[in-house]
């Protein structure tokens, strides 16, 4: 059966938008402005301002933003980065390709690193905390800023799923560390037609590494000498970027209907993401729990309904990375085998939102 509900749609049926596109594209190569061109620089002052920071910088990817992060702060062989135990292979990978190790803390209730068990990971080699904002969902940054601040240590918000998250205060993802780092790929909120990234900071100093590191230049970080390399964002998909930032806003609260319809429709039959009073969450995805999550999983397959798991493996379990036990990451583990993810992207029709609605409550009614 093809798919009635995709869970991604990269598809702009629009000929009206489609075109705004193809001319952005055509005035760029008419001028020839490649290479860090004039749209780089707008989307960087748009999105600074926008997140609530200083300074914004392009850069190639999410991971490449991290992994910029990272050197800019002259994070290398020898160190360790505390992070959580549940993400994208990404966050890892970026802490490895520094030559740094990951040192992983179990997730809480909320999918996110949990302060709880934050100082306990804290050791002499500890050179920063990275936590991740799963799907959205700002992480407890009072407290994880709290405990950083106690042990001398810089933080660096993966921020990749969370472009336009706040706290009760309007904090928006990006701007509680040192460093935040944003994805622009096609899958995410604010998204490219290709791969993009961000890194966000208040600090000028730091700005100037990370331009000079994206664009295969060197930084001078504690008296060592960073080398840089090819990490630049290009203008082609900036100016992608800039037409899809105006209706930014409209793409969030449209995904936070998607999941309110979610959530109050389905509420008695699963464990819905976590909502706090105050917090905006912008949905990346739309992640719940459930005993029965394969069967559903295969249950929506077959009504042609497209879903996800994110992440059926814990980070410290893949290959590259394994170490610990399974009591280490209690709560990550028992995750993995509940989860399920369910399309919460802005293009979905109401009439689509039903038939997802319909075919998980059919499900459990005759399960």
């Amino acid at each position: 059966m093809s798919m009635r509900v995709p869970y991604l749609d990269y598809r702009v049926p629009d000929p009206a938008e489609r075109a705004r596109y193809l001319a952005a594209m055509d005035g760029i190569l008419r001028e020839g402005d490649i290479i860090l061109g004039g749209a780089v620089e707008d989307l960087e002052r748009r999105l600074a301002d926008y997140c609530g920071t200083r300074y914004a910088v392009g850069v190639g990817s999410g991971t490449e933003a991290l992994v910029l992060a990272l050197q800019a702060l002259g994070i290398g062989p020898g160190d360790e980065v505390i992070t959580a135990c549940w993400s994208y292979i990404g966050t890892a990978n970026a802490i490895a390709l520094t030559g740094a190790t990951p040192v992983f803390v179990d997730i809480g209730a909320d999918y996110n690193l949990d302060p709880a068990h934050l100082a306990a990971a804290i050791g002499p080699r500890s050179k920063a905390i990275m936590p991740v904002h799963f799907a959205g969902q700002l992480c407890d940054m009072a407290e994880i800023r709290a405990v950083a601040d106690r042990h001398g240590l810089p933080v660096i918000e993966d921020a990749a799923q969370a472009i336009g998250a706040s706290d009760p205060d309007g904090r928006k993802a990006g701007s509680f560390g040192l460093l935040g780092c944003l994805s622009l790929n096609p899958m995410k909120i604010l998204k490219a037609f290709g791969e993009g990234g961000v890194v966000l900071t208040d600090d000028a100093t730091l700005r100037d590494r990370l331009s000079a590191l994206r664009d295969n230049r060197y930084a001078e970080v504690g008296g060592r000498i960073v080398p840089g390399h090819n990490g630049r964002l290009d203008t082609i998909q900036a100016a992608a970027l800039l037409i899809r930032f105006e209706s930014l806003e409209a793409t969030i609260e449209r995904r936070r209907f998607i999941a309110g319809r979610y959530s109050a429709a389905l509420a008695d039959l699963i464990v819905p993401p976590r909502q706090l009073n105050g917090y905006r969450d912008v949905y990346y995805s739309y992640t719940f729990q459930t005993n029965q999550r394969d069967a559903l999983q295969a249950w929506l397959t077959e009504q042609g309904i497209g879903t996800r798991i994110q992440y059926g493996e814990l980070m410290p379990d893949q290959p590259a990375f394994r170490a610990g036990t399974q009591a280490a990451y209690a709560r990550g583990h028992a995750a993995t085998g509940r989860v399920l993810s369910l399309p919460c992207y802005e293009q979905l029709t109401d009439g689509q939102i039903d038939l997802v609605i319909s075919a998980v409550r059919d499900f459990f009614t005759r399960s």
